[in-house]
This record gives structure tokens, sequence and C-alpha cells, in this order.
């Protein structure tokens, strides 16, 4: 058994986050693979399910890098491994993108603008995903407000 840190409420808030992310991602898929297939045929149908894809995937893994670099730096936020995990993640999810719009331009069997748009709206998408879910976290921030009692408090007077 591990034992609890500051950030165990958390890790459902993310885990929200990535299980309503699947269902954006085959809503997505099939939209866009019936309005691309609609606008442009087999490539409209092959660039809304790849900009689909990409776009949930790389925006999952903004969740999933978060989860990690709580696992890694043990819980504590304000570290190197913490920000380091996310920020490589970060890396790794921009120089893939490129690489695979540089690799998908010019092919006859993608219609780009169908890849466009599809990317646009799973970034949208995760986009409120991410504010909702969060919005609606009851995450504890554990701050002492005015009133409340301390441990010195509760001790009584120090002689």
């Amino acid at each position: 058994m591990t034992t609890p840190n500051g950030l165990d409420h958390v890790r459902p808030v993310f885990r929200r986050i990535l299980l309503q992310g699947a269902v954006l991602a085959g809503a997505l898929a099939v939209v866009g693979g019936v309005v691309g297939w609609f606008v442009a045929g087999g490539p409209g149908l092959t660039g809304g399910l790849i900009g689909a894809v990409m776009s949930v995937v790389f925006c999952g893994l903004t969740a999933v890098s978060v989860l990690l670099a709580i696992r890694f730096s043990g819980g504590q936020m304000i570290s190197g491994a913490f920000f380091g995990t996310i920020m490589g993640t970060f890396l790794v999810k921009f120089v893939v993108f490129i690489v695979v719009l540089v690799a998908l331009k010019d092919r006859d069997w993608v219609n780009t603008p169908v890849l466009a748009i599809a990317i646009i709206i799973g970034v949208i998408g995760s986009l409120v995903i991410d504010v909702t879910v969060i919005a609606r976290a009851r995450v504890p921030i554990g701050v002492e407000l005015p009133g409340d009692r301390t441990d010195a408090e509760d001790r009584g007077p120090v002689a």
C-alpha cells in the first residue's frame, strides 16, 4: 500500500478528464468521419478520423502527464520531477505533432481541411472538458481560514 500524499484527491479529477476525453474521441471520430466522408469521400473520412485521434490523444496526454508527475514527484508539486515530467511530455507532444503534420502534408489519401477542422474541434472539446471537470471538482485546498483553531490553541497556554 502506498502512503497518502497531498495530491491524492487530484487523481480522480484527472481520471474523469481521461474518461470524458475517451467519450469525446469516439463521438468526434464518428461525426468527423461521417462529415468528412460526405464532404470529400475517402480522404475526408481519413482526415476526420486522424484529426479526431490526434487531437484527443495529444490532449489526453496532458492529463496522463499530470498523473505520472504526481507519482514521480512523490506528491510534491514544487519539485523538478513534477515540472520535468509535464514539460517533457509537452515537448514530446509538440515535436510528434509537427512530425505527423509534416508527414501528412500533401497526401492524396488525407483531406487536410477536414483534418484541421477535426483537430480544432477536438482541442476545443478537450478544453471544455478540462474546464468543466475541474470547475465541478471538490478539491480541498488546505488553507486555514480566520477563526480556525490551531494545535497551539488546543493545548492551552504555554507556561
